[in-house]
């Protein structure tokens, strides 16, 4: 590619976001270049995050299953040989799989790709630094989708060692003997789950009074649950005072309603959120506005500076991948001419995958009382349901939350098996304005895990049948 080529969009990251945005405005026509600093597709999603974490969180319910289960299927394993170094290898050969997935993606789209670091030069040029020196890139329009990373203590350093992230903690050479968590968000009850499977002892350390602070508190209380159960320790209402390496690892001083105390681990994961990757892209310099790092959009995404658009975890939460990659979509559509609407946050769902699973979409029950609806609520438990009994898996419920009046769905919470597949039903029903009365009219296929949105639906109402 020759300097100060012309394109109709650069876009700067190829996370979910930044990817499907080059694969959507390809296959429009729009000449298009993905500039990526680092060596592989994907962001960290792809690399670091969603996926590996999904591929390790597979082989922590196989060992689940043949060390708590077998025997209740009339299964017989002596002196099963666990390999984390075989987990951790599975998984990094799903990432390799699927980086050359969306490089085989963008190239069949036409889509440049340009591995260097970018620089806004100004509205509509960047400079890219990579390999084989600077080149200039010039486009009528440029996405910003360089994601973010994993917050730390002021002060504190990720050595990849003794103090991780979850960068670090999927590929780690083996399970720590005593994994200290802080955080008990999605990330760190995840890492909980698959590092408990492969033997390590595990200590949680969160602030807030409940495990998985975002979510409706019954379904955190069923995972804190589930969690006592595996062996693992759950410290809430607990703040992270220091952190210290030692020679053995690491020592957190701790401070709760009892005072403070020290705690001794190997290693201690950080996950107490993130922050965005927006250094060194020369914002300030072409005028695109930021708050504490975040880059401010309007409904369009579209920054400051008239032909910048951000888009992901830089333009504010949520920081999900999907909601990244449907903003994408939604910015390239838009520059090409065609209707699109605006993501609205509320029908976005939010998924954790530790076992059991948690997903929900739209209002608690708390925020629907605060907003002023008249609410009804139905929940209904797996245990009700033949499939979820025939396969073993009926710890949970499905739980909604629907206008008294007029029966529209505020929001749902879905605990247990394969909560973050059964959520979207109610993702679109929400999403299309549908009343829990066209649920109740949708034949659901039986046995199935769905008959139990089925059913807390005819909940609605006090229609259910098998409770």
């Amino acid at each position: 590619m020759a300097d100060n080529e012309r394109y109709d969009l650069a876009i700067i990251g190829s996370g979910p976001g930044g990817y499907v945005a080059g694969i959507r405005a390809g296959q429009l026509g729009l000449k298009t270049v993905v500039i990526e600093r680092e060596p592989n597709l994907g962001g960290v999603c792809l690399n670091w995050g969603c996926i590996p974490t999904k591929a390790l969180i597979k082989n922590a319910e196989m060992v689940h299953f043949i060390e708590r289960k077998a025997e209740d299927f009339g299964i017989t394993v002596e002196d099963p040989s666990i390999s984390w170094e075989k987990a951790v290898d599975r998984s990094r050969k799903v990432v390799k799989r699927m980086n050359r997935g969306v490089a085989g993606l963008l190239r069949k789209n036409g889509v440049d790709v340009v591995h260097g670091t970018a620089t806004l030069r100004d509205a509509t040029s960047l400079r890219v630094q990579g390999d084989e020196g600077e080149q200039i890139i010039e486009a009528d329009a440029i996405i910003i989708a360089t994601g973010s990373r994993s917050r730390l203590l002021p002060g504190l350093e990720a050595d990849g060692e003794r103090v991780i992230t979850s960068r670090h903690a999927v590929q780690l050479d083996g399970a720590p003997e005593h994994l200290l968590i802080m955080g008990a968000g999605a990330v760190g009850m995840e890492f909980a789950y698959v590092y408990r499977g492969y033997g390590a002892r595990v200590t949680v350390i969160e602030m807030a009074d409940r495990v998985l602070p975002l979510e409706d508190p019954e379904a955190g209380e069923l995972v804190a649950k589930a969690f006592l159960k595996q062996g693992i320790k759950l410290r809430t209402s607990t703040k992270v005072e220091q952190v210290e390496r030692i020679d053995s690892g690491v020592r957190l001083t701790v401070s709760g309603a009892d005072g403070s105390e020290v705690l001794e681990g190997d290693r201690v994961l950080v996950a107490i959120g993130r922050t965005p990757n927006t250094e060194s892209l020369g914002l300030e310099e072409v005028g695109v506005a930021t708050e504490r790092g975040w880059v401010q959009v309007d409904d369009h995404l579209r920054t400051t500076v008239p032909s910048i658009y951000a888009i992901g975890d830089v333009a504010g939460p949520p920081m999900l991948a999907h909601k990244a990659s449907h903003e994408g979509v939604q910015v390239v559509e838009s520059l090409a001419g065609l209707p699109t609407h605006r993501v609205d946050a509320s029908n976005i769902p939010n998924c954790t995958y530790c076992q059991p699973q948690v997903a929900s979409i739209g209002m608690s029950e708390a925020a629907a009382r605060e907003a002023g609806h008249e609410i009804e609520v139905s929940k209904f438990p797996f245990i009700g349901i033949g499939k979820a009994v025939a396969i073993a898996e009926h710890e949970g419920w499905v739980k909604i939350i629907a206008d008294a009046r007029y029966g529209e769905i505020l929001g749902a919470t879905i605990v247990g098996p394969e909560a973050t597949e059964l959520i979207h039903e109610l993702v679109l029903a929400r999403s299309a304005e549908l009343t829990v009365e066209e649920i109740k009219r949708t034949v659901h296929a039986h046995p199935t895990l769905s008959e139990a949105v089925h059913e807390a639906a005819l909940g609605i109402g006090g229609q259910p049948i098998h409770m």
